[in-house]
């Protein structure tokens, strides 16, 4: 009967081997996209990229309004947290003071031996100048009873303090890992803006961005600016400190545009609206969504210059109205302090600060 033997197999080698390494590396190189083709960026037209930057630095700003509002609240909680420690060392201190006295009292008792009041008197040489003396000590006793439950009170005090303090670091650092992931955001929207924006000429990218006024020639482009709206015929400011706001606006026109910013040489656009009126003596809350809430809302219809005017959904963005239609805001960072239409952006609200 014959043998079934099991067939060898035969190891690959040589060419065979090299061969069928290189056909899987190029499976694998195809499948993962390095065939040069998979991981390739589309092409985008200028009006594609406009549109995708113009999202980005939407999405931006929310999160930089978000940041500024937390930035607030973590300064609020950091003055707080001062406030509570400065308090408790002032407590700690005058604690200490009592305890020393306390001490010494204490002292003197174990000095004298701490015998019995009757056995004191009975061994007294002078009994008359021992019970002077004796009542001498009962009102220091009345006293040192006074300051033990000054120490008791002063103890509650401090650890009601540390307490507080506890949970103001936690609010703190809540506060702060929040700016943390707002300024990631931020960042990683705006340098994705960038990146788009590099992929066009200069050419593409001023038309893209609309220019916009170098620093140096902000004064007289203010001065232009002013003078084309009243031969317009546009409408003056309710009061002195609108007015004042948008003379101050007029003046930055041209100053770059910084994420968290307040001036006085760059500025966010609530930064802007929070700077042009408290140069007026007004003081207007950090964030977009507060600054809406700060003054008696007005219609479209209504506007007057130094409104302040807003938009989008979020509230997310803000100028100062200064007239025919106009505002001065601070757009993004591709774009310096500016004039634009009031109808540039989906109209939100308006309010009158002052």
């Amino acid at each position: 009967m014959a043998a079934h033997r099991k067939p060898r197999q035969r190891s690959i080698g040589g060419p065979t081997a090299r061969t069928a390494a290189t056909l899987a590396l190029a499976g694998v190189a195809t499948a993962a996209g390095f065939d040069g083709t998979g991981h390739a960026e589309p092409q985008l037209t200028p009006a594609e990229v406009k549109a995708k930057v113009d999202k980005l630095h939407q999405e931006a700003e929310a999160a930089t309004e978000k940041y500024n509002g937390a930035k607030v609240e973590a300064d609020t909680a950091q003055r707080h947290l001062n406030t509570l420690r400065d308090e408790t060392a002032r407590k700690q201190e005058r604690l200490n003071g009592t305890r020393e006295a306390l001490g010494s009292f204490a002292a003197a008792q174990y000095r004298d031996g701490g015998f019995a009041p009757s056995w004191q008197l009975a061994l007294s040489g002078n009994p008359d100048q021992y019970l002077d003396n004796a009542a001498f000590a009962e009102r220091a006793g009345d006293r040192q009873a006074a300051a033990l439950s000054r120490v008791r009170e002063e103890l509650r005090q401090i650890e009601q303090l540390r307490g507080a303090a506890r949970v103001e670091l936690a609010s703190l650092r809540s506060r702060q890992a929040q700016l943390k992931r707002h300024k990631k955001i931020v960042t990683g929207k705006l340098e994705e803006a960038r990146r788009l924006l590099a992929r066009l000429t200069p050419q593409q990218r001023g038309e893209i961005t609309g220019g916009g006024v170098a620093p140096g020639r902000a004064s007289r482009s203010a001065s232009d600016a002013r003078d084309a709206l009243e031969q317009a015929g546009s409408a003056t400011a309710p009061n002195a400190r609108a007015a004042a706001a948008v003379s101050y606006a007029y003046a930055k026109l041209g100053s770059p545009y910084v994420w968290g910013a307040t001036g006085p040489n760059a500025f966010d656009c609530s930064g802007l609206a929070q700077a042009a009126y408290r140069s007026a003596g007004v003081s207007l809350p950090r964030t977009t969504y507060a600054q809406i809430n700060a003054g008696r809302r007005v219609s479209r219809s209504e506007l007057l210059p130094g409104d302040l005017v807003f938009f989008y959904s979020g509230i997310s963005h803000v100028g100062i109205y200064v007239g025919n239609g106009q505002m001065i805001h601070a757009p993004n960072p591709s774009a310096p302090v500016r004039l634009a239409p009031v109808d540039l952006m989906p109209f939100a609200g308006a309010t009158r600060v002052a």
